[in-house]
């Protein structure tokens, strides 16, 4: 369905062609556009707009395959046009655009922008809303400096993409457009029927910190990359990223970094790091082969667009031809700084050969949609890369002066909250006052390789003897059946699905006495790989004051940023979690690899504390930076009996008798 209006005549007026500033303040011409054309004047609304004038355009849809007789379900493409101008007196470094969309959209690219925190990767759901920022045009100089020059004051983006749940006749407008750049204010947005904009203002009430520089300064984040060029030559350049862990509870193990090349680029060389995909085809068969017929290919490390890039082992470190870098070769591990300040921050090196039209030396761009993974720890979201002042390095020979990089930009990511049933750690509940323990949440690490005809990914997970938190998850059936009987409580037909956590952490309530009380946290490993240097961090909103003690574990209550929460690590010797091993015999369950500690409160400086009636448990817990998932209620005191011999023994002759009947 295509959309008239007189609206769609302006974003004609706007420009296409985009210039580039590079490291001097010079422009290039992206010969990665269809070619030179007019910029031209920009829409009328503009003419009252002493600020960032931001508009967005709904220009058509079609419906897309399957055909459905559902309005919700249909799928239909759709295009539009979002638009950027600074038309103030101040530069807008970094720019980023909010856009509010609210039909299940899915976007399937962008040009001269990309999506914050995507990761990179097209589909992108944005259904709840997105912000998009600049690549490669990042900053939005003002007509005054630039003399009325469109292509270096304004950016205009194509969306294409999908969206559902709307009838034919409607209009699948966003909610509002936004700059959320700090210090910038938006009104109300101006609406039409397919066409929206709004002009956005300094706030006057923002103080932000005074600098002198030209490009944006630093920004805070849990994870930070510097992209440093330290030589540049015709047709190629060194570059040096540093990947430093900010976060108090902030862990990589065996880190995967991945980005990507937007205008041909390719990695010639490594040291600190390497590709395990050492493949220079990609080369050979596209543009790189084209232009540069006479380098040796043989010789290239990896060609690939969107390149993976991992640690070297530590017996690479000393390697003169792979490593000898400061801060490489960790086998991928970057701890907090809290535990190692040391082995908080990784550095490796890189040469990337360019193509034409970027030969010059001073045509430099960094890769963009960077994203970082690891085993079992916290997922992050990662920002787009922001030019910042050259970094300063200490003179090599050791002279009193200092040398720095040709061109600087700073990446920037962030901890995310894993979605529900997308977790990788989990928690279960006991209490010395209860015969049953609470077990980690139904398929609170997902379910997507399980057979749910056997079991029901949406039943809450059983009450089951503590003991069966002892065995994997897929052996503690007939334990929770016995303890169901016992119980006189229903057995369904389909039990709940296991949690499939690969670590599972048990917080119990041990004793509750007049002066204190003990709890004792078990940490165990159900996975096919070792921890090395792992942690839990606790939050606990009424116990914490009270913290006294740990005594197999070292604990911490000084974590930076975070309220209320205990930090907990392995003594000398005991940094280790071993993974799971097979049993004793082979009809044996396997056994997970267990590290166990009680943990001792006074209640000095917590008089009110209700222990048993929730105040004992924890309100979160990380192990490596994941958040777990917790159960959804306590172990109950009212209820539950105290935990007796006879209780015991009555639950294993049970679960005897069910496994030798059944």
């Amino acid at each position: 369905m295509k959309v008239p209006g007189v609206k769609l005549l302006f974003l004609a007026l706007i420009f296409i062609h985009i210039r580039t500033r590079v490291c001097n303040g010079d422009t290039i011409d992206d010969d990665y556009d269809d070619g030179d054309k007019k910029a031209p004047a920009p829409p009328p609304e503009i003419d009252n707009c002493n600020g960032v004038f931001m508009s967005y355009a709904f220009t058509s849809r079609t419906k897309s395959l399957p055909l459905l007789k559902n309005v919700s379900a249909q799928p239909w493409t759709f295009d539009a046009m979002a638009t950027i101008i600074n038309a103030g007196t101040e530069e807008v470094k970094g720019w980023k655009m909010y856009i509010g969309f609210q039909h299940k959209e899915i976007l399937v690219s962008l040009t001269n922008a990309i999506i914050i925190g995507s990761g990179g990767d097209f589909p992108a759901a944005v259904g709840n809303g997105t912000t998009i920022s600049g690549s490669p045009n990042t900053d939005l100089k003002t007509s005054i400096e630039t003399a009325g020059d469109y292509t270096q004051i304004a950016v205009q983006i194509e969306i294409k993409g999908s969206m559902f749940g709307m009838s034919e006749k409607a209009i699948p407008m966003p909610k509002n457009i936004s700059l959320t750049n700090d210090g910038w204010k938006c009104p109300k947005n101006t609406k039409y029927k397919t066409y929206m904009h709004v002009c956005c203002k300094k706030d006057k009430k923002y103080k932000g910190k005074s600098s002198t520089s030209q490009y944006m300064p630093k920004q805070n984040g849990d994870l930070t990359f510097m992209y440093d060029v330290l030589k540049s030559y015709e047709g190629s350049y060194e570059a040096q990223v540093t990947m430093d862990n900010n976060s108090p509870i902030g862990k990589l193990d065996r880190w995967n970094l991945t980005w990507e090349w937007m205008r041909g680029e390719f990695i010639y060389s490594m040291k600190g790091a390497y590709t395990p995909r050492m493949d220079y085809s990609d080369c050979i068969y596209g543009l790189a082969g084209k232009y540069l017929s006479g380098l040796d290919f043989t010789q290239v490390m990896n060609c690939q667009k969107k390149p993976l890039i991992t640690d070297l082992p530590l017996l690479k470190a000393n390697d003169s031809k792979v490593g000898k870098i400061p801060y490489c070769c960790k086998n991928g591990t970057l701890l907090p700084a809290t535990m190692d300040p040391t082995k908080a921050r990784s550095i490796f090196q890189l040469r990337v050969y360019k193509l034409p039209p970027d030969i010059p030396q001073k045509v430099l761009y960094p890769p963009q949609r960077w994203n970082i993974t690891g085993y079992l720890n916290a997922r992050y979201k990662c920002g787009a890369p922001i030019r910042v002042d050259p970094t300063e390095f200490p003179e090599p020979t050791g002279l009193d002066a200092k040398t720095y990089a040709i061109a600087s930009w700073q990446i920037v990511c962030n901890i995310t909250k894993p979605e529900q049933k997308k977790s990788r750690c989990c928690v279960s509940f006991t209490a010395y006052y209860s015969d049953y323990a609470i077990p980690c949440p139904t398929c609170a690490c997902g379910c997507d390789n399980v057979n749910t005809n056997k079991c029901n990914p949406d039943r809450t997970a059983m009450l089951i003897p503590p003991d069966a938190l002892l065995v994997p998850a897929e052996n503690r059936t007939k334990k929770a059946r016995a303890y169901a009987v016992l119980k006189h409580k229903e057995i369904p037909r389909k039990l709940p699905c296991p949690d499939n956590c690969g670590v599972s952490i048990n917080w119990h309530v041990n004793s509750n006495h007049k002066s204190g009380w003990t709890a004792r946290m078990t940490v165990f490993n159900w996975g096919d790989l070792p921890f090395v240097d792992w942690f839990v961090a606790v939050e606990l909103k009424r116990a914490y004051k009270g913290f006294e003690d740990v005594y197999s574990f070292n604990g911490t209550k000084t974590l930076k940023n975070f309220k209320n929460t205990i930090f907990f690590q392995g003594l000398k010797g005991l940094e280790y979690l071993i993974e799971e091993k097979n049993g004793s015999k082979p009809s044996d369950p396997r056994i997970p690899g267990k590290q166990q500690s009680v943990i001792s409160f006074t209640k000095k400086d917590t008089p009110n504390i209700q222990v048993e009636e929730g105040d004992g448990f924890p309100s979160k817990v990380y192990f490596n930076g994941e958040e777990c998932a917790l159960p959804g209620s306590y172990p109950n005191s009212g209820h539950g009996s105290r935990v007796s011999i006879t209780t015991f023994l009555f639950i294993s002759i049970a679960t005897f008798l069910l496994n030798r009947f059944n």
